[in-house]
């Protein structure tokens, strides 16, 4: 599968979060502070496991049906991939 920019980007937003969490805590910042900036980090991430398995899916179909295959095995993967990231 092709990435394309907008996973790469989002990719180096999460990487800058998790670095200012890192500095948060070399700098003694409050815990409260601290949870909140890695909660967003992690709700970051779990929006690009789903664009990511959402331009898969998309591109898996897409060939499934040129090939007159059927997709129900495609969706079901990427169900339970998402199940899995959780």
């Amino acid at each position: 599968m092709q990435y394309n920019k907008s996973v790469v980007n989002r990719l180096k937003r999460i990487e800058g979060q998790i670095k200012g969490v890192l500095n948060m805590i070399e700098q003694n910042k409050d815990c409260k502070d601290v949870v909140t900036q890695l909660s967003a980090s992690r709700n970051a991430i779990d929006r690009t496991i789903g664009l990511i398995v959402s331009l898969n899916l998309e591109q898996c179909v897409r060939e499934n049906i040129e090939k007159g295959e059927s997709t129900e095995k495609l969706v079901k993967e990427a169900v339970e991939l998402l199940v899995k990231s959780r």
